[in-house]
């Protein structure tokens, strides 16, 4: 299958911690909460948090599970963590993702990068692929823009 990649680059800024943002992306029991499901949703929430190490999260939308996967590929906790994520029903192509977390004075900026893998269809232009890119940048951002919400409440607003 031929394919090429597109890389979407998000940034954000929480008043919380590094360790705390750090967590919230390694934690099973704090990944559940605002990564690619809900608490509601959750079915699978489990990693191996160490390089070489899997996660997954499953999430039950209508009835049907949606899983996504991957391994650790780099861990520097608070400061960085690098994973690749497929979703297995829809193809076994596989992006690449890398989280850097700082802080900056009193709040936290993290900066997210993922090099998504996109297919092509045979017999495509290069305008074709060049849209290809751009739906799958556009979808992937707005997928984040959520998620990134839900983290926000999640490391601002701690129980």
């Amino acid at each position: 299958m031929t394919t090429s990649t597109v890389v979407l680059s998000m940034a954000r800024r929480f008043n919380a911690s590094d360790k705390a943002v750090y967590e919230a992306w390694t934690n099973p029991q704090l990944m559940k909460k605002w990564l690619f499901t809900t608490e509601d949703t959750n079915q699978v929430t489990k990693n191996s948090l160490r390089a070489g190490g899997s996660w997954e999260i499953t999430d039950r939308r209508e009835g049907t599970d949606y899983r996504a996967v991957g391994e650790y590929l780099e861990l520097k906790p608070p400061h960085k963590l690098m994973f690749s994520f497929k979703m297995p029903q829809f193809n076994e192509l596989e992006d690449r993702i890398t989280v850097w977390i700082s802080m900056v004075q009193d709040s936290c900026e993290m900066a997210f990068v993922q090099e998504i893998t996109v297919p092509h269809e045979e017999g495509w232009t290069e305008e074709d692929i060049k849209k290809a890119g751009d739906d799958y940048s556009s979808q992937s951002q707005e997928g984040w823009s959520g998620m990134f919400e839900k983290l926000r409440q999640l490391v601002e607003t701690p129980e």
